[in-house]
């Protein structure tokens, strides 16, 4: 059955696999088949942009290994490609809907089925489907998706704590710079314009943070403990003071 083989495949593809326990459904009733997956649309996107097309990839990497295998002709091109079987074959149209956090996709069949014929219609699915799938791409596949799905989670957590830090450090490299920003100075020099009397604080919360963002450079790189070492502004630190920090 080209509409579920296509609704399944696209299932796969648009699944948010980062909903740990939420797996994808097939549910095959008298009249109809179900298709569910975790995860509502993406930002933006609307029932209506993909009945006309419009698509946007959640897994990039699942979606280039199913168009390496010819499963995907071309992004977006899956919803049409059911609309109109589904006109070939006089079904009613298929309804693409949003529940909760998944996506649910519903093909009307003409007629009751008995479950023998359920049984084929599932078969065909998965010889179509998870036959081709399973036995080439699914080590792979799973490996990918699980980096890809670590990588996102990771990405968000890394950037939330990014901001945490640079609204910490911002101001305490900010006055450093505007100590450096007349003369190079040494260490005793800086942290009386500073103010501070502790030296692990001034080299840890203001130096290295102010060096390792490339606003600060040694007077004398190849010798970094030298009695005579100051620290001057890099351009890059320069146009960050211009600008306001």
């Amino acid at each position: 059955m080209t509409i579920v083989r296509e609704a399944v495949i696209n299932a796969i593809v648009h699944a948010d696999y980062s909903q740990i326990g939420a797996p994808l459904r097939v549910a095959i009733y008298d009249d109809r088949v179900e298709i569910e997956n975790p995860g509502i649309l993406l930002p933006g996107m609307t029932i209506e942009d993909v009945r006309q097309g419009v698509s946007k990839i959640r897994n990039r990497v699942i979606a280039r290994v199913f168009r390496e295998l010819g499963l995907i002709e071309q992004w977006g091109s899956g919803f049409r490609r059911i609309l109109d079987e589904a006109e070939k074959q006089n079904l009613p149209e298929p309804v693409l809907e949003e529940i909760g956090m998944k996506v649910r996709f519903t093909v009307f069949l003409a007629e009751k089925i008995s479950p023998g014929i359920k049984h084929e219609a599932v078969e065909e699915a998965e010889e179509q489907v998870t036959e081709q799938v399973t036995e080439q791409v699914t080590e792979q596949v799973t490996e990918q998706v699980t980096e890809q799905v670590t990588e996102q989670v990771t990405e968000q957590v890394t950037e939330q704590v990014t901001e945490q830090v640079t609204e910490q450090v911002t101001e305490q490299v900010k006055r450093l710079l505007i100590c450096l920003e007349e003369r190079p100075s040494g260490t005793k020099d800086a942290m009386q314009c500073l103010g501070l009397s502790h030296r692990p604080t001034f080299l840890y919360d203001y130096l290295r943070p102010a060096i390792q963002a490339g606003f600060v450079q040694m007077t004398q790189p190849d010798s970094p403990k030298s009695p005579t070492q100051k620290y001057r502004l890099t351009e890059k630190g320069r146009r960050r003071l211009e600008r306001g920090g």
